[in-house]
């Protein structure tokens, strides 16, 4: 079992694979395609991948992906600005030995530091290699970072889900849906899979509509992922049409039973008619009927609008592990081993 850095995708060998569809069940953003995307489209001119791996023959046991910037001695999380939720990729067995690998091999690099975000204080990938980094040298901590709100339904159908929303909401929804209906009148389209594609022309209208204009600038990063996205079947693209003109529009993923809530807009202009909340409506139907998803996950965001939608917030924290000047001596280090054998009994 060694330590291997990767700076190339072309590098990594092909058992690496196993990781990235193991640790896309939890998260599409844990996905190979997240991954490739973000390092083709996304990293800025002075930052470069390092793929932080343990070996034992040809199986590729743990995939920590991070990033590096020229003449920094601190490793970052593989991430970007959109970017959810961040994990190490874990093989399954022998995790104790493969996590010390890592650790031990990371307190050898002539790093100060890692700098991982944003990480679930509750994911016990990153706990346990977080507990060897801090027997191998390091000082560690979480910082929070963000709120995520979600909801997880328990074999709901769309109707016993509305019924639990405030009666505010549903009401305006109600209305408003009768009043655009009767006074322009609207039509609603998802596009699913390669159809994805067709619609996002039409999406990127509703944007430059929005108030999220600005973002725009990372559009070669979504378009690179949400086209690998789709080719699977993972994107659901709905779009609210008035006279043929699109004024909302919403990204969403689903995979392993979950929806993620992505990217939402609406053309400013028509405000009034609340055809965010119309079209959120309409795809809470579409993935709790139909695709019958378990759980349905707002991503980022403390806004007060997510709280009528979902009913559980969660954190996010950055992990801060900084090396210290003198490592732990071998006996602080065996003494912290022996009181975690003795928790685990």
């Amino acid at each position: 079992m060694k330590f291997v850095r990767y700076s190339d995708w072309k590098q990594l060998p092909e058992s690496a694979d196993a990781l990235f569809v193991q640790g896309e069940k939890d998260s599409i953003f844990f996905s190979r395609p997240w991954f490739e995307c973000l390092t083709t489209t996304a990293l800025d001119d002075d930052h470069t991948m390092v793929l932080a791996c343990v070996v034992d023959g040809n199986r590729v046991m743990a995939i920590l992906p991070l990033m590096e910037s020229a003449g920094s001695k601190t490793w970052y999380s593989l991430r970007h600005g959109f970017t959810p939720l961040y994990s190490l990729l874990l093989a399954d067995d022998d995790q104790e030995r493969v996590l010390s690998c890592l650790a031990q091999a990371l307190s050898q690099l002539p790093l100060k530091g890692l700098l991982l975000e944003p990480v679930a204080d509750d994911d016990g990938k990153i706990n346990g290699l977080k507990r060897f980094l801090e027997t191998a040298g390091f000082s560690c901590e979480h910082i929070f970072r963000l709120y995520n709100w979600t909801y997880r339904l328990q074999g709901q159908s769309y109707a016993e889900y509305m019924a639990g929303r405030p009666a505010q909401l549903r009401n305006t929804i109600s209305r408003k849906q009768r009043k655009l209906e009767r006074e322009h009148g609207y039509k609603i389209r998802l596009f699913i899979g390669d159809e994805v594609l067709r619609g996002m022309p039409d999406y990127y209208v509703v944007y430059n509509a929005s108030w999220k204009q600005n973002e725009i600038s990372n559009a070669g990063f979504q378009d690179c992922f949400v086209e690998d996205f789709s080719r699977v079947g993972w994107s659901r693209l709905a779009i609210l049409y008035i006279k043929g003109q699109p004024v909302a529009a919403q990204l969403w993923f689903v995979r392993h039973g979950k929806a993620s809530i992505y990217r939402l807009a609406y053309d400013k202009a028509w405000r009034q008619y609340s055809t965010g909340s119309i079209l959120t409506s309409f795809l809470m139907e579409y993935v709790i009927d139909t695709d019958r998803v378990e759980e349905i996950d707002f991503l980022t965001g403390n806004d007060a609008y997510k709280q009528d939608w979902m009913s559980e917030r969660r954190e996010r924290f950055l992990l801060s592990c900084v090396k210290n000047k003198s490592p732990a001596s071998r006996y602080a280090r065996v003494v912290e081993s022996l009181k975690h054998m003795l928790k685990r009994g």
